[in-house]
């Protein structure tokens, strides 16, 4: 039985992969360096911003420790946020569809105030009874402590709680908290060998299908 629902963002939620890319690019270009494929920046993507920005550099050929280089990332990350960033096809239905059964949470490695703002210009924001990004106390996924504090939060047992996601990060999340766990399989972040059995949703309707028959 599912009593909560958990969900990545990226790659699951919303596709923000060309403006993480051009964000990313806008950086490499103003150090001075050459623009990276857009293919291999959004493989670089899924353990948080200041991850992403160490490893864009040094691809680049460019010092991953340059000083400020976050910031500024996250800046020209602002400025783009929702250009081409869209909810995933179905996404809104089916969060709409499910909030009425169980309560909503997103849990993600993508800084907590950059992901109140990208949920809030999606009109994703009312679905969610929690949110935790990457950067609060509780540290990035796979660390089971953002998972485990949403859990009881909602006063639900971790094997009750399901975590949506789209990565082998968050699959090992899952793993850790010891909660179930969906594959978005339509996701930037899926290129990996899943776990044997583990259920894979190739998009949001089935998603939802999927979700309803375990509550």
């Amino acid at each position: 039985m599912i009593r909560l629902a958990v969900f990545d963002l990226d790659g699951t939620l919303v596709d923000s992969q060309q403006d993480l890319a051009n964000s990313a690019n806008a950086l490499v270009t103003e150090l001075g360096g050459s623009r990276l494929l857009d293919a291999e920046v959004v493989a670089m993507v899924g353990e948080g911003a200041s991850v992403l920005v160490r490893r864009v550099l040094t691809a680049a050929g460019l010092d991953p420790d340059t000083a400020g280089a976050l910031v500024r990332f996250l800046e020209l990350y602002d400025e783009r946020l929702v250009e081409n960033t869209r909810p995933y096809p179905g996404i809104p239905k089916m969060l709409k569809g499910l909030r009425s059964r169980m309560p909503l949470a997103v849990l993600t490695n993508k800084p907590q105030g950059v992901t109140y703002r990208l949920l809030a210009a999606l009109d994703l924001s009312r679905h969610f009874v929690h949110v935790i990004g990457g950067d609060t106390p509780l540290g990035r996924k796979p660390d089971p402590a953002g998972l485990l504090r949403l859990c009881a939060a909602a006063g639900i047992p971790p094997a009750e709680a399901v975590l949506v996601g789209d990565s082998p990060i968050d699959v090992e999340t899952a793993r850790r908290s010891g909660t179930q766990f969906i594959l978005a399989s339509y996701g930037f972040g899926n290129r990996f060998a899943s776990p044997p059995g583990c259920p894979r949703a190739a998009s949001a309707d089935e998603m939802l299908k999927k979700l309803l028959a375990v509550t």
